[in-house]
């Protein structure tokens, strides 16, 4: 297989788009779908090539049929086949099961720790299609789907380049950007991805790292305030999610399930010396119990406590805890919930993603074959 390289053409924002010509993006993406696991269930809904890492084909999984993949050390065994990788790819315009999911593209499976890692080599666009349906829902304006579209792409094609030493690009979790392939995939997703093929944003002619979360809680923040690096174009911006299910929420915890939570400090007394972001995020804060006192992260809290967000305050209420927050998710980049009201309100997709990432450019790709 040829190796690729990206070109970026820009395009001309005002109050529309110039269009620069057709796009043909046939990106390859690899996504791990499962890793790390003691065997992977693989079948095809068509007949199915079995090949060895250099493309050697050692047989067919019949269609319909699926056969569990196991490791023995540095050794595959996928039915009767065996190797030290093995694509497994459906013929036609088949679709790969992998643990009884349907996905595009063809899978590849490789042992790590004698155990099976598969990942999904798939088309950047088809592997949008199913992104889209899990992490927005297909029912929202095309004009925000169109949105979170391109901040996909271009969080996906980011990742790509800062992994192409790796064995796979992302993953398939909230931890890169949920991917549960041919399932997730609806009629408007496929049109928003369509309508926005091979669109990326760029900074400096490079794409940037699009990153999302559901809602900020009124405003989203300075990267350098979450994550400690300065990135130009991820500034604190007015938030659109005013009517979010989770601008605001709160949660009451008894003041044994605190202790069970947060241990080691006994009966919460109260918080000590919060540092926060400007916004209100908590970076740290110190806790006083009955028996003794410790420094939190915000993150340690948030997860200990199962919060939506860093976004939230804590006090004590007779025998309870009270936690009050607003958002969900990191509050950097494109508000999801933002993207919406903004698109429902008239904003087209390209004027939500450049007040979502500043200073960024509205740009294609296309591919440019290394000789």
């Amino acid at each position: 297989m040829q190796a690729a390289s990206l070109v970026l053409l820009r395009w001309v924002i005002g109050f529309g788009v110039l269009w620069a010509g057709s796009v043909q993006a046939a990106v390859q993406l690899r996504v791990a779908i499962a890793t790390g696991q003691a065997q992977v269930l693989l079948g095809s809904s068509t007949a199915a090539a079995v090949k060895t890492l250099q493309g050697q084909s050692l047989g067919q999984i019949p269609q319909g049929q699926s056969l569990t993949v196991t490791s023995d050390h540095d050794q595959l065994h996928l039915g009767a086949f065996q190797g030290q990788a093995l694509w497994v790819e459906p013929s036609g315009n088949g679709q790969i099961f992998i643990n009884n999911a349907g996905y595009r593209g063809r899978v590849l499976v490789v042992p790590r720790e004698n155990r099976v890692t598969a990942i999904n080599w798939v088309d950047l666009e088809a592997y949008l299609y199913s992104v889209l349906g899990g992490e927005m829902p297909t029912s929202w304006p095309q004009e925000a789907l169109k949105a979170q579209a391109v901040a996909a792409r271009s969080y996906a094609l980011y990742q790509r380049e800062q992994n192409k030493a790796n064995l796979y690009d992302v993953g398939s979790d909230t931890a890169s950007q949920v991917y549960r392939g041919l399932a997730a995939e609806a009629a408007p997703t496929i049109a928003a991805v369509n309508a926005t093929r091979g669109q990326v944003l760029t900074y400096r002619g490079r794409v940037i790292e699009a990153v999302f979360h559901a809602s900020s809680g009124g405003m989203t923040e300075n990267v350098e305030d979450i994550w400690q690096q300065s990135l130009p174009y991820l500034r604190s911006v007015p938030d659109f999610d005013q009517n979010s299910p989770v601008f605001r929420w709160s949660q009451t915890f008894s003041m044994g399930e605190f202790q069970q939570r947060v241990p080691g400090l006994g009966r919460l007394l109260g918080v000590i010396n919060p540092r926060t972001t400007p916004q209100g995020r908590v970076l740290s804060m110190e806790l006083q119990g009955a028996e003794g006192r410790r420094r939190f992260s915000g993150t340690e809290l948030r997860q200990a406590l199962g919060l939506k967000s860093n976004l939230f305050t804590i006090t004590t209420v007779g025998d309870t805890v009270q936690v009050e927050g607003r958002g969900y998710g990191h509050g950097l980049g494109l508000s999801q919930w933002g993207a919406r009201n903004l698109a429902l309100g008239g904003y087209r997709y390209f004027q939500i993603l450049t007040h979502y990432y500043q200073g960024t450019v509205l740009s294609y790709i296309q591919i440019a074959r290394r000789p």
